[in-house]
């Protein structure tokens, strides 16, 4: 599985485990009933303790992303991920409407604001 961390990230590892499994998930690069390697192995991959690992696939499984069988291992939970996906969209576009309307507050123009979005959207890419 492809997974990219960073030590030098502020995001703990499992969170940063965890949302890009997610990702996996809901772009739909993870298909339900997919297998996730197991907790020992992905930990070993990424060498990073199995603590952090777990705490990732517990989220996940909180979540309902993930499913895990006794024995079997954890697989990718059948779900309407396009539905998830609209909800993050929406929820991502409701935060992104108040960030706006307080950079407004504090003075900043349209242009200005756009400025800084295609900025940061930019150092972003470099990541």
């Amino acid at each position: 599985m492809f997974i990219t961390i960073s030590n030098t990230s502020p995001r703990p590892l499992y969170e940063q485990i965890y949302t890009e499994i997610k990702e996996l998930i809901v772009s739909g690069r993870l298909k339900p009933g997919d297998g996730l390697p197991s907790i020992r192995e992905l930990a070993k991959e990424l060498t990073v303790s199995v603590i952090t690992t777990k705490k990732a696939y517990e989220l996940l499984e909180q979540e309902g992303l993930i499913t895990t069988r006794q024995g079997l291992g954890s697989f990718v939970a059948q779900r309407d991920y396009a539905t998830i996906k609209h909800k993050i969209k929406e929820e991502f576009r409701n935060k992104m409407i108040n960030l706006l309307d307080e950079a407004e507050r504090m003075g900043l123009t349209r242009d200005e604001i756009k400025l800084i979005i295609n900025e940061i959207l930019s150092k972003e890419e470099l990541r």
